[in-house]
């Protein structure tokens, strides 16, 4: 099937403007799904819009609410958000380029792929890849996608160009007080270098191609096992050391280095083996607040 644009318009750099499409980079449907059935009758459930001491409702009659708090909800019309004018609905301008490597992996959320419109746009889009390419830069910019403006980064990507949608600064949690309990000491030097040992030992170029998805694969394999009345095959997983077990960190390092074929796994020496470090207990308690009886819910019609 041919893959369907899911945004037209202008790449926009100073004022040069080249007409683009804008395609998903990534499949929908690959893998498996599953509908909720009701046991009893076989007959798959389905899902209705109903409203409270009302019962089912039409479409045409469901506005956007947004909340007040305490249910009272400010309704909006679909057409008076359609009626919002943002020039990146139609233009995607390249205000900001960085370097390749500048953004952090945390930012990022889809991928896109950009190709030109035509024949006739296919000469600018070129000098723009080529330009980013040479300059080892990213291009910044921001585009109105599915109903919301979405930052962007825009880089070569093979013969054309990839897009990938960024979170906005305040979508990022601060991982602060998720690290603040980890110790800042440094690692022991003797684990350090077996560690880095079998990092450099199992270091090679990233090939996406030489990973599967394993869960969906045992589902194919249980769906047909099913479908041809045979009984599901088990796959047997490896024994991992539970967490009460006393782990020897260094001795699992060296014969994880020594499977992997590594040189040196029995050289260096052997740190002593310290007692586990007792973490701190946490002594924050939430305050658990009653619940509030539930209140009608109020609808102010926006002016």
């Amino acid at each position: 099937m041919a893959s369907r644009a899911v945004w037209k318009g202008q790449l926009r750099l100073s004022l040069v403007s080249i007409p683009i499409e804008i395609h998903t980079a990534t499949k929908t449907g690959r893998r498996v799904a599953f509908r909720q059935i009701h046991g009893p009758s076989g007959k798959p459930v389905n899902y209705e819009k109903t409203v409270p001491g009302i019962g089912k409702v039409s479409s045409d009659e469901i506005l956007k609410g947004y909340s007040l708090g305490d249910n009272e909800y400010l309704l909006i019309d679909p057409e008076e958000i359609d009626a919002i004018k943002l020039e990146t609905k139609k233009t995607f301008e390249l205000v900001q380029f960085v370097g390749t490597n500048e953004i952090s992996p945390l930012y990022y959320d889809q991928p896109y792929y950009i190709v030109p419109a035509d024949d006739l746009a296919e000469d600018a889009y070129r000098v723009v890849r080529d330009a980013l390419r040479k300059a080892q830069k990213t291009g910044i910019g921001q585009l109105t996608l599915r109903g919301r403006e979405h930052l962007c980064a825009v880089r070569p990507c093979g013969d054309g160009l990839l897009m990938e949608t960024l979170f906005y600064a305040d979508e990022i949690k601060d991982a602060d007080p998720l690290f603040s309990t980890i110790e800042d000491d440094e690692a022991d030097p003797d684990l350090l270098s077996v560690a880095t040992a079998l990092i450099d030992k199992k270091t090679a170029p990233f090939d996406a191609a030489a990973f599967t998805d394993n869960y969906d694969k045992s589902l194919r394999a249980l769906i047909e096992d099913k479908r041809k009345g045979r009984a599901p095959r088990v796959t047997a997983s490896g024994e991992r050391p539970s967490a009460d077990n006393v782990v020897d960190l260094m001795q699992a390092l060296k014969d994880s280095l020594k499977a992997s074929g590594g040189a040196g796994a029995s050289g260096g020496k052997t740190a002593a083996k310290k007692p586990a470090a007792s973490k701190a207990k946490a002594a924050a308690e939430d305050d658990e607040k009653p619940a509030k009886p539930a209140a009608k819910p109020r609808a102010r019609k926006a002016g």
